[in-house]
C-alpha cells in the first residue's frame, strides 16, 4: 500500500506561518523581498519562492491530489505573482495573495478534469509535510466537490480564518462557512464508512 502523505518534492525551506498570525520578523522580511522583487530583483524573487514554495506546493496537491500537476500549478501560479508584482499591495502579506493565486488555479485545473480521485501509483513519494493526513482523510478529502476541498485545504490544511479565506476566494463569508460545514460533513460520513 502507498503511503498517501502530502507529497513535497523539494526540501523543506524555512517555515513562514501565513495564517492569521504571522511573526513581525518575518512579515519585514517578506517585505524587503517583496519591494526588491517589484524593483526586478531576481535575487529576492527567489528568496521569496524558496520562502513560499512548500506551502504554495502542499496546497496545490490537497486540491488536485496530482504531484505533478500539484507542481505544475504550484510554479504558475508564482509566474502569475511575478507577472503581477507591480500591482501588489506591500502593506498585506505576500503568502496569502500568492495562497489565493494557487488555489484558484488548482480550482481551474481540477474543474477541468473533473477530478474525482486518482490513483495512487500517480503521486509521487516523498517526505511528509510537518502536519499527517491519514490515508483516510485523504481519500475521504479526494471524494469532496473540489470547492470544498479547496476551503477544508485552506481551513485545515493551511490554517487561514473562514474571513481569510474568504478573501483569498473573493466569497461571502457565510458561503466559506456553509462550504466548510458541507465539506466536513461529509468527510464524517466518509470516515464513518470507512
Amino acid at each position: 500500500m502507498v503511503s498517501m502523505a502530502v507529497p513535497a518534492p523539494r526540501p523543506a525551506e524555512p517555515a513562514l506561518n501565513q495564517g492569521s498570525d504571522p511573526s513581525p520578523r518575518v512579515e519585514v522580511s517578506e517585505r524587503r523581498l517583496v519591494r526588491g522583487a517589484q524593483r526586478g530583483s531576481a535575487e529576492d524573487f527567489e528568496a521569496l519562492f524558496a520562502l513560499h514554495w512548500p506551502r504554495a506546493y502542499r496546497a496545490a496537491w490537497l486540491v488536485v491530489h496530482d504531484a505533478g500537476a500539484a507542481e505544475d500549478i504550484a510554479q504558475e501560479a508564482f509566474i502569475a505573482a511575478l507577472r503581477a508584482l507591480d500591482t501588489f499591495d506591500r502593506s498585506r502579506p505576500f503568502g496569502p495573495w500568492l495562497t489565493r493565486i494557487v488555489i484558484n488555479r488548482a480550482i481551474d485545473w481540477a474543474r477541468a478534469r473533473r477530478l474525482q480521485a486518482v490513483p495512487s501509483e500517480s503521486v509521487a513519494a516523498a517526505s511528509p509535510p510537518e502536519e499527517r493526513w491519514s490515508e483516510e482523510i485523504v481519500t475521504a478529502l479526494r471524494s469532496l466537490p473540489v470547492d470544498q476541498r479547496a476551503v477544508v485545504v485552506l481551513r485545515h490544511g493551511l490554517g487561514y480564518t473562514p474571513g481569510e479565506i474568504a478573501r483569498m476566494l473573493d466569497l461571502p463569508r457565510g458561503t466559506v462557512n456553509s462550504r466548510l460545514r458541507r465539506a466536513l460533513d461529509r468527510l464524517g460520513r466518509e470516515l464513518d464508512d470507512a
